[in-house]
């Protein structure tokens, strides 16, 4: 945002692949390992080695490329040096996000890996081009093509409106807390109060179950371009503390606890809507929020992911610094090399 298993083809071959080394395995060795099998029906040592090697599951192998990172700012790294000189610059890609930091991992470079996340991404602009400062990116699936192997997708905060709800929380907490300073009661939770609608439903669920119908579509198209390649949805990290009362040194008063809580479960949403789609399109959710849990804004600077309102100099607010997107890497590679 200005805030980023299906069985592949890829995936079925590699098993496949497996199989036929384990009944290999099998013929070439038959003589002795048959006769051991048939003379031990009773469990003994040999026969339960056999049984053991036969169940295990042949692990999948890590994925060598092409990769292809696809996001908002969540995946672009907004602000956080060095920024990257491919165009356009609107998209504020760093060379420390983490799609670079999988890829230098996975020893992926040149044509064998291409980041077109970009600062602002909808889920619209994964088919569309998108307009930035710097001039337009071109739709980020362009990027994708029958040999991809790894895809990375950072997305759907900005289709949420979740910077929006969250800026729209300050301006609610502000004018209740003015309120409260001429005499007036203030409200538990002001900004929880304003998105609920009159039969008591939800305007923020409602936007994130659209992205979600959005993503959904999106994912298909993934798997339309790219066949063989294996989709990994990240999801975003922890942006407040389970606990809103430790925010109060770094927030101050001004944003009740109410409404903190309100961030923190339409965050949850978000990130289970997340899960949901990718599940259901066959992909692997990367969960951000277990890895973050105690790094999140309210932390200190030394051990925070994500910055508060009022950022360290030169990054953004709201949004990862160096620290989450290594974090975010590390939590991709697990998922990628598990």
């Amino acid at each position: 945002m200005p805030l980023s298993v299906r069985p592949t083809a890829a995936l079925t071959g590699a098993l496949s692949a497996g199989l036929a080394a384990v009944l290999v395995a099998g013929c070439s060795g038959s003589t002795g390992a048959g006769t051991v099998a048939a003379a031990a029906p009773d469990g003994s040592a040999p026969a339960r080695a056999a049984a053991a090697a036969a169940s295990t599951p042949t692990p999948t192998p890590t994925p060598a490329g092409p990769y292809v990172a696809l996001g908002d700012s969540y995946t672009s790294g907004l602000r956080i040096s060095p920024q990257q000189g491919a165009e356009p610059k609107g998209c504020s890609r760093s060379a420390v996000n983490y799609p670079s930091l999988v890829a230098k991992a996975l020893g992926l470079s040149g044509e064998r890996f291409r980041d077109v996340s970009c600062s602002g991404a909808r889920t619209g602009d994964l088919t569309g081009a998108q307009s930035t400062e710097g001039g337009s990116n071109p739709p980020q699936l362009d990027a994708l093509g029958p040999a991809t192997r790894l895809v990375t997708l950072g997305i759907g905060g900005n289709d949420a409106g979740f910077m929006d709800v969250v800026g729209q929380c300050a301006k609610e907490n502000l004018v209740d807390a003015f309120k409260g300073l001429v005499g007036s009661d203030r409200a538990a939770a002001p900004c929880r109060d304003s998105y609920a609608d009159a039969g008591g439903g939800d305007e923020v669920q409602r936007k994130v179950d659209a992205a979600g119908e959005r993503l959904g579509g999106q994912l298909k198209e993934i798997k339309r371009r790219s066949p063989q390649a294996r989709v990994y949805v990240v999801g975003y990290p922890a942006l407040l503390p389970a606990d809103p009362a430790s925010c109060v040194p770094v927030l101050g008063s001004t944003v009740t606890a109410g409404d903190l809580g309100f961030l923190v479960e339409k965050e949850q949403q978000l990130n289970a809507m997340l899960k949901r789609r990718a599940e259901a399109a066959g992909a692997v959710f990367v969960d951000l929020t277990a890895p973050s849990a105690g790094h999140d804004m309210c932390a200190g600077e030394d051990a925070r992911w994500v910055e508060p309102p009022f950022p360290a100099h030169g990054l953004a607010a709201i949004h990862p610094n160096a620290k989450g997107q290594q974090g975010a890497a590390e939590a991709v590679l697990k998922a990628v090399r598990g």
